[in-house]
This record gives structure tokens, C-alpha cells and sequence, in this order.
């Protein structure tokens, strides 16, 4: 019996996945984060072998038996990545061809009809990825801010951080994020909040862009401002990516993955404005299913094997084993 392996390495949680050749997920496991940038190469080799190693022990099955296998890794940004990211994957000892992408593929591959269109990300960060009928692959950076691609986490609580300093120059009303800031952090004031991030002594972390969401819902004006230009700024995302495969006036599939996802309309309303004023024929939808099914399917690709001929078992057994 074959089996492939699939490890969706991202910068919070890292996922393993081994499916037999009808499409049955038969082993997982899981690890912390894994991203080279911020743990290393040598974490992210820990997370890949708690994580195959859990799926291994799970599934019953021999390291031998695995006839192919797929990482998709948050930090794999540039091909001046990938020898580093092989040789950590070599040690795992694995005897199949592999394949390594970017974990921005894992969401395209799982959700859209043969890895055909757009898939947008917004977790701790945001990417986006895209891949047309002929094989032209479209991307953005991967590394938020710095390059003007705004949306995940960090980036709302970066704006958001912005608002509570607004509020407290007078610029605007008074927000119920401020509070929200202070308790998260631990601040005693405004200026305290400010001088310690200043200085680095204080710290903001993706998280915290939960409860800008829920802040939002209850009607605060700055909070409802921030996840509205995240929803946008991830609608210029996806169609960015599907203008540079030439597929901005097509029904391109843009999938929807990732945590800041689950906020619903308030930020994915946003997002389908843009996206059809530019994509008119552009079918947005939430990914069903683990992203580390589209691994599985890269490792099965890898392997020569029609991945998407299994990808609905895939996505329903994966659901039942995923904990």
C-alpha cells in the first residue's frame, strides 16, 4: 500500500497528514510553529519531526510506505530558500521525491478545482498565491507591512494600535480599543502603552486582532474601521494575484483561508467588493477543509499521483482525524 505525506509548516502550528492512495487520512500530527525566520532552521526541523513522527506513530505506517510527500512552509519565500529547506527535510530520511512551496499553495491546492485560481491567507500574517491553467504561478511577498500587504493579524493590530494612538492625540473619539490595548499588554496608561512599545519593553502579537474583531461587532467606529481595510486590503491581494496570471475577467476560484477568516462578513464583505470590482466573474469562497490537504496533494503530484481524483476524501476524512 502507498501512502503520502502532507506538512503544512506555519508560523503559529504546524500540521502532518499521511493519506492512503483512496484518499483516507490515516495518521496526524502536529507541532508548533515552524517559520526559519523566526525559530531557525533547527526548529524548523523540530517541528517537521514531532509532527511526521506523531503522524507516523498515529497511522501505524512504515517511513518506507510513503510514496511521496509535500511541504508547504510559512518563511519559504525565495528560491535562495529551498536548499536550506531541503537538506532540514532530507533528515527526516524520507525515500519518496518531495516537493517544498510556500504554505500561502497549501489553501489553493485543497480548495480550488485542480489548483486552478486564487488562494488568499490571512492568519498571524497574510500571502496570497495563484496558479493558472497553464502553470503561470502569481504570489505577493509574503512579509506583510513592509511591502504594503495588509490584512492578517499582525497587520490588524497594527492599525488598530494606530487608532488608539488617534484617540489619544485627539485626532479621533475615543475608542473602546484603547482599553483593549492596555489589558492585553499590561499598561498602566496611554503614554505608558506608547513609550513601551517604543523602547521594545512592550510587545503586540497577532492574537490580539481577535479582539478587534469582537469589538467591531459591538459597534466600535475605529475597530469596524480597521477589519474593513483589512477585508479591502485582502480583496487587493487576490486581485493582484489574478491579474498576474491573466485571470482578472475569468471565473477565477479566490479561496478564503486561515483564522482572520473565521471573523465572517465583517471582513470577507469588504474583501467581495473589491475583489468583483476587478474580478467581475471572480467566485469567492471559504476553504472546507485543512490547508494540509493541499500538501498531501503537492506530495502526491510529487509522486505522479492524481491527488484531486481523492481530494473530497481527503477533505472529509482529514476533518474526522484533525484535533
Amino acid at each position: 500500500m502507498r501512502y503520502f505525506l502532507g506538512i503544512d509548516v506555519g508560523s503559529s502550528k504546524t500540521h502532518a497528514l499521511i493519506v492512503d492512495a483512496q484518499g483516507k487520512c490515516v495518521g496526524f500530527g502536529k507541532s508548533g510553529g515552524g517559520n526559519h525566520q523566526g525559530v531557525g532552521y533547527d526548529g524548523f526541523f523540530n517541528v517537521i519531526e514531532e509532527s511526521f513522527s506523531g503522524a507516523l506513530k498515529a497511522s501505524g505506517v512504515d517511513k518506507a510506505q510513503i510514496a511521496g510527500a509535500g511541504f508547504g512552509v510559512a518563511g519559504y519565500d525565495f528560491p535562495s530558500d529551498r536548499e536550506s529547506h531541503l537538506k532540514e527535510i532530507e533528515r527526516l530520511g524520507l525515500s519518496s521525491p518531495v516537493e517544498i512551496v510556500n504554505d500561502g499553495v497549501n489553501g489553493l491546492l485543497a480548495g480550488a478545482a485542480r489548483g486552478i485560481g486564487v488562494n488568499v491567507t490571512a492568519g498571524s500574517s497574510n500571502n496570497a498565491r495563484g496558479r493558472n491553467r497553464d502553470g503561470k504561478d502569481g504570489r505577493i511577498v509574503g512579509n506583510g507591512a513592509t511591502f504594503g500587504e495588509l490584512g492578517g493579524g499582525i497587520e490588524i493590530v497594527q492599525h488598530g494600535l494606530q487608532k488608539v494612538n488617534h484617540a489619544w492625540i485627539k485626532r479621533i473619539p475615543p475608542t473602546a480599543l484603547t482599553q483593549i490595548y492596555l489589558d492585553a499588554i499590561g499598561a498602566k496608561s496611554e503614554i505608558d502603552l506608547m513609550e513601551g512599545l517604543s523602547n521594545e519593553q512592550y510587545h503586540l502579537f497577532p492574537f490580539l486582532a481577535l479582539e478587534i474583531i469582537k469589538a467591531a461587532r459591538e459597534g466600535d467606529n475605529a475597530a469596524q474601521d480597521v477589519i474593513r481595510s483589512a477585508g479591502e486590503e485582502l480583496g487587493w491581494l487576490a486581485v493582484s494575484v489574478a491579474r498576474q496570471i491573466g485571470m482578472e475577467n475569468d471565473q477565477v476560484e479566490v479561496i478564503q483561508s486561515g483564522s482572520i477568516f473565521e471573523a465572517g462578513e465583517i471582513i470577507t464583505n469588504p474583501m467581495k467588493v473589491i475583489v468583483l470590482k476587478h474580478c467581475p466573474k471572480a467566485k469567492l469562497k471559504r476553504l472546507d477543509g485543512a490547508p494540509v490537504v493541499g500538501a498531501v496533494i503537492l506530495g502526491m503530484e510529487a509522486a505522479g499521483f492524481d491527488g484531486y481524483a481523492v481530494r473530497d476524501e481527503m477533505v472529509k476524512t482529514a476533518k474526522e482525524i484533525i484535533k
